[in-house]
């Protein structure tokens, strides 16, 4: 871990970046294509990942949890270090039939 952070801290100072200018994956976040991208390996589908929101409730100190929508799913993903993450499919969302600007049903 500490050759991680010297390395970063060679690159920032190497390409003239501001300190924080990597902060983001320095500090753990994981993006949405990633996390796509280790669910398709494990052989989910995701084709068109929409966002990835991280789940607290879910989430360990090593094991960071999320909810990761795609176009037509949505998943619980749990990243573990060094091992498959935990995938599971959760239910599809109703659908609402009536569009937004249709007046209500005549009884």
């Amino acid at each position: 871990m500490k050759m991680d952070r010297l390395i970063l801290l060679g690159a920032v100072a190497l390409f003239g970046l501001p300190p924080g200018a990597m902060t983001v994956q320095a500090a753990g976040e994981v993006s949405k294509e990633i996390i796509a991208v280790q669910i398709r390996k494990q052989g989910f589908e995701c084709k068109n990942p929409l966002t990835a929101e991280r789940d607290p409730a879910a989430s360990k100190p090593d094991e960071a949890a999320w909810i990761l929508k795609c176009e037509g799913v949505a998943y619980k993903v749990q990243l573990v270090p060094k091992q498959a993450a935990k995938v599971e499919r959760l239910p599809d969302e109703p659908q609402d039939t009536q569009p937004k600007d249709a007046p209500p049903p005549q009884p």
